[in-house]
């Protein structure tokens, strides 16, 4: 198969093409009377990128590394995701997102995107993260200072795992249907119904839910959101297995547990506004780019495990996704708190449906081809050794299916976007 496209002095070979950058390039050397101000962003990146690559160098283990590789789904093992916490929390960088006085890193916008790029440059293992991307930033924001005093420092240390209770067997992506009930009782909810596709319920020690409070009124009117020990009495995590095996899923039944009402965030009532904000919150904190990323680099090694690296098809596709990785996480950090302003103001509501629905769309793209690529040469099982990198490109490709559902569906994001820009 030829490698040329085009004919003349514009014509290119794709065969010498390097479809997908690995790291970030050091920058070329500059003229000594060229050299850049050590305020520059150029000088500020190096000095910041040197320091992380530092730490990772003894930090990020051979094993924890492995780890990093080996994720299926959305987060590591859990062994490893509790030791890259606990040095991540020891050396002050367990959450970059936050507010400096909180616990953050102080970190700039830019710096905190790096960063992250950097752990998926590393295969750095992924973290169980809910309580750092969602709910921290929540009580940081929203929480009492009770709640704040008891739930952030165990947030930081990893001492508490967060699951999310949102979705139910009547209420995914219209997630105003929610049925599950707290009736109030004095200093405390009853809470009877159950949650569906609780991710790492099993994990978790805590969870944060959305519940019904009350009937009769807009849906979303009488929703409120709890705080809720996973060890209280009536509450049980049924497993999930996906196709491939994984144990990453689970149903939890609530059999009349209580939460005692201090548990609440906001008003009774008033949990559909809650729930919104830590929605927009996990989604702004995140970095997909950073995970897309981690996807494609396995890409381009499984093309080259393959032999079909410079395969002019394979490496002109590579390529574009590559271009296109690259594209989505510029977008990802204009769009994120600090990035550049929108005078519309409509940028502001509909950045983070769009970073989701752009982001886990190219995520199963990069995954599709991951997988086109790795399994003809092995993965006799989708439930074989987690060290077979064939078999974990189908098993990632499988996962990642559902991106493009949970945390509301891309449809449900289209909406959103649209409504947003409408005319007036």
């Amino acid at each position: 198969m030829s490698g040329w496209r085009g004919k003349g002095k514009g014509a290119y070979d794709f065969r010498r093409v390097t479809p997908c950058p690995l790291d970030l390039e050091a920058p070329a050397r500059p003229h000594p009377f060229m050299a850049p101000p050590a305020s520059s962003p150029a000088a500020q990146d190096a000095a910041f990128l040197a320091e992380v690559r530092a730490f990772f160098s003894t930090a990020l283990t051979p094993d924890l590394r492995a780890a990093g590789r080996r994720t299926r789904g959305v987060h590591s093992d859990i062994e490893a995701c509790r030791i890259w916490h606990r040095r991540l929390a020891a050396r002050g960088w367990i959450a970059p997102a936050w507010p400096k006085e909180w616990g953050g890193a102080g970190w700039s916008v830019r710096q905190r995107f790096l960063f992250e790029r950097e752990c998926a440059l590393n295969d750095a293992p992924v973290l169980f993260a809910g309580g750092l991307r969602s709910l921290g930033p929540l009580l940081i924001e929203r929480g009492t200072d009770a709640q704040r005093a008891r739930y952030i420092p165990a947030i930081l240390s990893g001492d508490d795992l967060w699951c999310q209770g949102f979705s139910e067997p009547g209420a995914g992506s219209d997630l105003a249907a929610v049925s599950t009930r707290a009736e109030r009782r004095g200093d405390h909810y009853v809470v009877t119904g159950s949650k569906l596709w609780t991710t790492g319920a099993h994990l978790a020690n805590r969870m944060f839910a959305l519940v019904r409070t009350r009937s009769g009124v807009r849906r979303q009117e009488g929703l409120t959101f709890l705080l809720i020990d996973m060890a209280t009495p009536g509450l049980s995590v049924a497993p999930l297995h996906d196709l491939c095996g994984d144990h990453e899923f689970n149903q939890v039944f609530f059999d009349g547990v209580e939460v005692p009402v201090e548990n609440r965030v906001g008003a009774e009532d008033e949990g559909w506004t809650i729930a919104k904000r830590l929605m927009a919150l996990a989604r702004a904190n995140n970095t997909p780019s950073a995970l897309v990323r981690r996807s494609l680099r396995r890409a381009y090694l499984a093309a080259e495990d393959a032999g079909v690296l410079h395969d002019a098809d394979i490496a002109a596709r590579l390529a574009m996704l590559a271009i296109e990785v690259e594209a989505f996480a510029e977008l990802e950090l204009a769009a994120l708190p600090g990035g550049r302003p929108d005078p519309s103001g409509a940028g502001a509501t509909a950045a983070p449906s769009m970073l989701k629905l752009i982001g886990t769309e190219l995520h199963q793209r990069v995954t599709a081809l991951a997988a086109e690529l790795a399994a003809p040469h092995g993965a006799p099982s989708l439930q074989a050794d987690p060290d077979d990198p064939a078999a974990g490109a189908v098993a990632r490709y499988f996962a990642v299916r559902a991106a493009t559902i949970y945390s509301g569906s891309s449809e449900i994001h289209r909406n959103v976007l649209a409504q947003s820009f409408a005319p007036a």
